[in-house]
């Protein structure tokens, strides 16, 4: 365990981060912008930062947005998301339609969720027609940030996240070219 611990700490001190801000020529993402791709069920989230990188490996910016999602499945067909759940995937109970329906133990945790849009074109993840769009549910974070993590010797972009709960942990989640698969980590080392 020791020697797991070892490498998930040299792993995470060797990555190179990509850009976890908004350039300061793209105007601010607010709940207008977030309720026009997601829906009126979602809001974002004050404090983090909406994080741009390409996530995807199409050499196109993509975008990640913290939200608190009331009702994630309601305006899926209307707004063309898709809703995913990598986190309970991993555990073997994938099917959104039944995981949305968990609650976190902590009520400061509900309802939250990352928003990410796959960019097209010249004018990427603000392109009024995007490759893709994804409402992850249920991964439980504190804070996340977006740096490489190497996967069967490929390099990918990957949403870091410090999960909340007991003992704290680090975990990924990552575009395998199909879809988006969660990988824990391990522990913080503190």
């Amino acid at each position: 365990m020791q020697a797991f611990r070892l490498i998930v700490l040299i792993v995470l001190v060797s990555l190179t981060a990509v850009a976890q801000t908004p350039p300061a020529s793209t105007p601010p993402v607010d709940d207008a912008f977030v309720q026009s791709e997601f829906g009126s069920t979602c809001k974002l989230v004050p404090g983090p930062a909406p994080t741009i990188a390409d996530l995807n490996g199409d050499g196109i910016d993509d975008i990640v947005i913290v939200a608190r999602c009331t009702n994630p499945m309601l305006d899926q067909a209307e707004h063309a998301y898709k809703v995913v759940d990598p986190y309970n995937s991993f555990f073997g109970y994938g099917n959104p339609k039944v995981t949305s329906a968990f609650a976190s133990e902590d009520p400061g945790r509900r309802g939250l969720a990352l928003l990410i849009i796959h960019g097209a074109g010249a004018e990427a993840w603000r392109s009024a027609t995007t490759k893709a769009k994804f409402l992850i549910i249920n991964l439980p974070f504190q804070q996340i940030m977006v740096k490489k993590l190497a996967v069967r010797k490929k390099m990918v972009t990957a949403i870091y996240a410090e999960e909340s709960g007991g003992e704290k942990a680090i975990s990924a989640m990552f575009w395998d070219g199909k879809k988006y698969k969660y990988q824990p980590l391990g522990s913080t080392m503190e």
